[in-house]
């Protein structure tokens, strides 16, 4: 499947809602295995209900572009500067997280190796985006 047969899917108002339980069901498994099924269970309850309410709820139009229904050229920029911002507050979060580990005598772990994925994928981006133009 080319990446054009599968925009009309994932502009389907009920996509969100499959990637909400599969996800869920990603937790269920993982909790099950770490041998705490039960917080598995509330995460796929918690992500069941989000995505039944983005399938649902289509009268809003932030709610129709999350969902990929009602998405434009506008609703795209607003997207693209969105995922700048998410981006930017984790990689706050990560330093900080990084210096208060290191502040307390530890290794910076997990910090250090977020940090340093978000960084070299960083670069990558810059210099992919460069070489295409």
């Amino acid at each position: 499947m080319t990446r054009d047969s599968l925009r009309p899917l994932a502009r389907s108002r009920w996509f969100m809602l499959a990637v909400c339980l599969f996800l869920g069901g990603v937790c269920v498994l993982a909790s099950w295995l770490g041998g705490q099924l039960t917080s598995g269970l509330i995460g796929l309850a918690v992500l069941a209900v989000f995505g039944l309410f983005i399938a649902l709820a289509g009268g809003s139009e932030t709610i129709r572009g999350l969902r990929g229904d009602g998405r434009d050229e506008r609703f795209a920029q607003i997207d693209l500067r969105a995922t700048a911002a998410a981006g930017q507050a984790l990689i706050v979060a990560v330093v900080a997280g990084w210096l208060v580990e290191i502040a307390r005598g530890h290794s910076g772990s997990p910090y250090d190796w977020l940090g340093a994925v978000g960084g070299l994928a960083y670069a990558l981006a810059v210099a992919l985006q460069r070489w295409r133009g």
